[in-house]
């Protein structure tokens, strides 16, 4: 976890990384020469999030002899960054969802259906239908999977209840809008936060000064408390400075040297049990463990770990040739989990795979990962890397990123803020069209 700091030097440069990684969002990667198909070589990509869709459309740019097929259950594509501003009363659920009008526009067969075979021999994938797909290469940037079994008293059937609102479809995030919105002033909100890897290790606590600022405004005699797997968490010094200056008293966090580790939950109680304590909620969201999704495993590309180890320069699988595994599900050392990291990934990918299909050797290339978390209206705070690849796995470049400083002033923490929705403007608006 890097701590934060810095002088009113390095603060003034960090804006202008900022700025730069907002306009690096919007410019296009460098492509080799057009692609010259013979067999119209095909690529199939399962996921329609920020890193399928940013592989499906950095595959047709300037390569029209790739044929892209891009397999995505949902209709609608809720974007998870930012979204926690719902709950504050900051966005809503029509600034987060995205159709793929767009992508079918820029050439690609979009294919809403969900995957649920890989025959990495015969090179298909299998769709709900029944029909098949083949694929020379194939693209899994299907996300993550939630393991409900691993909190007991916790299920699918109980996230109806407590829900975690975690995915990318909206009804959960709605759902505890609604729960927060209903519950009577004084009511105690419990978030559970999970251990890592995760994917966006910051949103949890986001989501924390989210519904902070919506109860200190509306319900002000109500608590909130983080039931924390860890023990540290990214960006802590920032998020519980910016806790005590806005919301003094109203958050709470309980890591497990604290009693933090659940024991279980019972929902029809409205209870949260640790080994030391029991909190009684008026609100839950659980956010259990994680791992890469179910079509993942059944690509065989998912190691004993859940998540997929792949290559850090062709993010091809290191289980199963021809597959390629991007964004959240896969594993390359201190490779982030982000959306915006994701979206870089698929246009490294999709470079790659250029390359591969040309016979051509990929380059390695490093990988920007910039993640915003909005804590008030006007105060967003950040966490921005390079990462590179070496021996196998993506290492953190050392000095190129670093988190925002410590006592930064107030006019720092609102600029942040509007770097955060003009990133999410530029990146929804190259990635979705």
């Amino acid at each position: 976890m890097r701590e934060a700091g810095g002088t009113a030097a390095n603060a003034k440069n960090r804006r202008q990384f900022l700025r730069n990684a907002v306009a690096a969002a919007a410019t296009a990667a460098p492509w080799p020469l057009p692609l010259i198909a013979q067999g119209a070589p095909h690529v199939v990509i399962i996921g329609g999030g920020f890193a399928g869709a940013s592989c499906a459309r950095a595959l047709r740019k300037d390569n029209a002899g790739v044929g892209v097929t891009l397999v995505e259950r949902q209709h609608i594509y809720t974007a998870p960054p930012l979204c926690n501003g719902i709950l504050g009363g900051l966005r809503t659920l029509a600034d987060q969802q995205f159709g793929y009008g767009g992508i079918r526009a820029a050439g690609i067969r979009v294919v809403n259906a969900a995957a649920t075979a890989v025959n990495p021999h015969a090179r298909s994938v299998t769709l709900g239908s029944g029909d098949k797909l083949s694929y020379d290469r194939l693209v899994i940037a299907a996300g993550i999977e939630l393991r409900f079994d691993a909190i007991a008293g916790y299920s699918e059937a109980v996230a109806e209840q407590l829900p975690h609102a975690w995915t990318s479809d909206g009804t959960q995030i709605m759902l505890l809008q609604r729960q927060i919105e209903a519950m009577e002033d004084g009511g105690l909100v419990a978030i559970t936060a999970p251990a890592n890897p995760a994917r966006c290790p910051p949103a949890p606590y986001e989501r924390a000064s989210m519904i902070a600022y919506f109860l200190k405004r509306r319900k002000p005699r109500s608590k909130l408390v983080i039931i924390d797997a860890k023990d540290q968490f990214t960006m802590q010094a920032l998020f519980q400075e910016a806790w005590n200056a806005l919301y003094p008293g109203l958050i709470e966090w309980a890591p497990p040297s604290k009693g933090g580790d659940i024991a279980s939950i019972d929902a029809a109680k409205k209870t949260i049990n640790t080994d030391f304590d029991t909190y009684n909620f008026a609100v839950a969201s659980v956010i259990p463990p994680q791992k890469a999704a179910a079509i993942a495993a059944r690509a065989g590309v998912a190691d004993r770990t859940g998540w997929c180890p792949v290559d850090p320069i062709t993010f091809e699988s290191l289980l199963q040739k021809n597959i390629h595994v991007i964004g959240d599900a896969a594993l390359a050392g201190a490779m982030p989990k982000s959306a915006f990291a994701a979206a870089v990934e698929g246009e490294l990918c999709a470079s790659a795979i250029v390359a591969l299909i040309a016979g051509k050797t990929p380059a390695g290339a490093k990988l920007l990962s910039n993640c915003y978390s909005l804590v008030g209206r006007d105060y967003a705070i950040s966490d921005t890397g390079v990462f590179r690849p070496v021996a196998g796995q993506y290492v953190e470049v050392a000095g190129a990123g670093g988190v925002s400083p410590l006592d930064g002033p107030p006019a720092l923490r609102a600029e942040e803020a509007r770097f955060a929705h003009a990133w999410f403007r530029t990146a929804t608006r190259e990635t979705f069209g």
